[in-house]
């Protein structure tokens, strides 16, 4: 049996009544579950790592006695499309979970990689970053944690905050303080029981709120969060996979629950019917700017819009000053993933009234938009593109689409759960798209995505894609073809290259006239990849500087100029050219950022077009009728006309006379609420 000093360390009690369990009993319990633990260790453990609910690896960890302390040893990996992201952690406390030392190495993601300790001392605790060490006084109450992995640290920071009176705030090193916060109890089914679970909410280790589960004998069993690249990222104990779903539809309703709680907190109208008068209008339609005008708005419709003179404002309206201002209608991003449910403020902040989301976990996603429909939640308008993969090392997400019959079973399911578009992802077999296509366009849907590996956008446009994301796959059809065994670097130099007056550009300029496609180009993502040390992110993105502190070190992060950045900006250079050119030929363009700087990203691609050579009023339709057009639904949305929805925004400046005003939303008007800006960047941890 173990030391029951060493073991109390181990189990918190959260609320009286719940007894401390005895290690005999969590040795009884394990074998079911965990392998057989060894004579010398206290607690072991394996959780099983998703991402998009797709399992990609394994984490184990083990605690043990060490004279009067505890040791845990922490090992994490996981291959995300391809790429293998592993992690080591080692972790010391006292008696009473009170950090010794700390350490964490290797990989958060694909592109991101970490190398921290902690060493605590009497009066003072020494913080490593890399090979640079610093000092600073020892905080009264802390714990040492960095980031969302490994999980196995998160359960024992639950413990900790538990056992040392369940602060408000605890200060975390080797940076950060984080909230931990009891949300509630959950009956999850597994193996035909049913297991009543302890749900909990943790901010402050990544962007947003992490929602964590615990069980009866206080071991962390599912934890649902981000991973450093903003994708969905879930760890969930060996024996409890089956309930992964179930697991991802609570966090994303509780998460919007909360964000509830939030909303009655900020400031705005909710009247009934709202008159903004005095600003100048830009209705989206490419009509001339009514200088003085007024936009009538009654149960989230606009019944009236234009000059101030010829509008009746109706008795008892709330009335807004919008002098010195103007007014446009809501921004569209045409490249979501509503990967936290905090990306609803921020793209409101934005002024962004309408997503689409391009791929998403099925259940975590209609969870947010039940709620933002049914006025629980707060976010903008989702408009739904439902992922399919195919079977490969680069496959994403558990949608596997790899015969006829599975793209049309999740052709199916996506519809009849109110889906409006199907989203090609990377692996995806030419014929399955031919099927997806048909049975999308028989169901009303329509298909967007990548063009998968091993195919043009001839061949899926031809098969029936109705709709491109990323503009490379525009740029490989406006050069010549490259010879097989060709590598990345050649593909760049290639695009980097493409004459926009060749035959092979001309050719596919004309063809995407004639069928119509429609492009979303993600610019402002190109551009972040030419981000480096002499160029920083913050001099082309400004929205860099005011992103939530757990943001700002990965955002703002940049290396030294070297051959790959002088080629992603020339790449870059090139496709602000081949927009242009889509733009110059009528092709339609709609805006969309696939996230990267959340919420000012959009600001930054409209920006963009621009600069490829738009005017600045079919920059913002970009942004609003021409992506509501594609979608449909310009009779109900897009513009400011009367018998539409009432998403209007209101800017501090004229974007018409500078483009970059289009960043100075100050009240965004959706659902019949208007909503202030300022207290939304900030309800998420981010600066106005």
């Amino acid at each position: 049996m173990g030391n029951p000093s060493v073991l109390k360390l181990l189990r918190w009690v959260p609320a009286a009544g719940c007894a401390v369990a005895a290690l005999s009993m969590l040795a009884a319990a394990l074998p079911q579950r965990e392998a057989q633990v060894a004579p010398s260790a206290v607690e072991r453990g394996t959780f099983r790592l998703h991402k998009m609910e797709q399992p990609i690896g394994e984490e184990t960890y083990e605690i043990a006695r060490e004279k009067q302390s505890i040791t845990v040893k922490m090992e994490f990996k996981f291959t995300d499309r391809g790429t293998a992201v592993p992690l080591a952690a080692t972790f010391r406390a006292a008696g009473d979970l009170t950090p010794e030392k700390f350490e964490i190495k290797g990989q958060t993601s694909r592109s991101s990689a970490i190398d921290e300790a902690v060493e605590v001392a009497a009066g003072k605790v020494r913080l490593r970053n890399h090979d640079k060490w610093t000092e600073a006084a020892r905080p009264k109450q802390f714990f040492t944690i960095a980031g969302y992995a490994p999980a196995a640290m998160q359960m024992l920071l639950v413990r900790y905050w538990a056992a040392h009176g369940s602060p408000t705030e605890l200060e975390t090193l080797p940076v950060g303080r984080v909230k931990v916060e009891p949300r509630g109890q959950d009956t999850i089914k597994i193996g035909g029981t049913d297991e009543t679970l302890d749900r909990y909410t943790i901010e402050g280790l990544i962007w947003g709120r992490e929602t964590l589960w615990f069980d009866s004998s206080r071991n962390l069993i599912a934890a649902v969060t981000a991973d450093a690249e903003f994708d969905h990222f879930e760890a969930v104990r060996a024996g409890y996979e089956d309930a992964l779903g179930t697991f991802v539809g609570r966090a994303g309703a509780d998460g919007m629950a909360a964000l509830e709680e939030i909303s009655k907190k900020i400031s705005g109208s909710r009247a009934e019917t709202l008159a903004i008068i005095g600003g100048t209008l830009i209705d989206g339609t490419g009509s001339e700017p009514w200088p003085d005008s007024a936009v009538v708005i009654e149960k989230g419709h606009i019944v009236a819009a234009g000059p101030r003179a010829k509008v009746k404002i109706p008795r008892g309206a709330t009335k807004v000053d919008a002098r010195g201002k103007t007014i446009l209608p809501g921004l569209w991003d045409m490249h979501a993933h509503f990967e936290q449910v905090e990306w609803g403020p921020i793209y409101l902040a934005a002024g962004v009234t309408t997503v689409r989301d391009c791929g998403n976990e099925f259940e975590f996603l209609i969870s947010v938009r039940d709620a933002i429909q049914n006025d629980r939640g707060l976010g903008p308008r989702p408009l739904l593109a439902g992922i399919v993969d195919g079977s490969g090392p680069i496959s994403l997400g558990i949608e596997n689409v790899d015969t006829p019959e599975l793209a049309r079973k999740w052709t199916d399911r996506y519809h009849d759960a109110g889906f409006q578009q199907i989203k090609i992802y990377s692996s995806v077999q030419l014929e399955e798209i031919k099927v997806i296509a048909e049975e999308a366009h028989r169901l009303g849907m329509t298909v967007t995505g990548h063009v998968p590996q091993g195919l043009d956008a001839y061949q899926t446009i031809e098969a029936g894609q109705d709709q491109i994301n990323h503009i490379q796959y525009v740029a490989d059809i406006m050069r010549p073809a490259l010879p097989a065994g060709a590598t990345r670097m050649d593909r760049l130099s290639a695009n980097s290259n493409v004459n926009l007056d060749s035959p092979e550009a001309q050719k596919a300029l004309a063809f995407l006239v004639e069928h119509g496609t429609v492009v979303e180009p993600t610019l402002a993502l190109a551009e972040f990849f030419t981000g480096s040390t002499s160029k920083p992110p913050a001099s082309f993105e400004p929205g860099v500087n005011k992103v939530a502190p757990e943001l700002a070190e990965q955002l703002s992060a940049a290396e030294a100029p070297s051959a790959l950045t002088e080629m992603f900006q020339k790449v870059f250079d090139k496709d602000v050219a081949i927009v242009g050119a889509l733009h110059r030929a009528g092709i339609p363009v709609v805006a969309g950022t696939d996230q990267t700087v959340p919420g000012h990203s959009l600001h930054r691609e409209i920006e963009l077009y621009v600069q490829a050579g738009f005017k600045p009023m079919e920059a913002i339709q970009a942004a609003t009728i021409v992506p509501a057009r594609a979608m449909g639904l310009d009779k109900e949305l897009g513009t400011v006309e009367p018998g539409k929805r009432a998403d209007v925004i209101i800017v501090n400046g004229n974007p018409l006379e500078n483009i970059h005003n289009i960043r100075k939303v100050e009240f965004v008007v959706t659902n019949g609420t208007m909503y202030n800006c300022a207290e939304l960047w900030r309800s998420v941890g981010f600066k106005p």
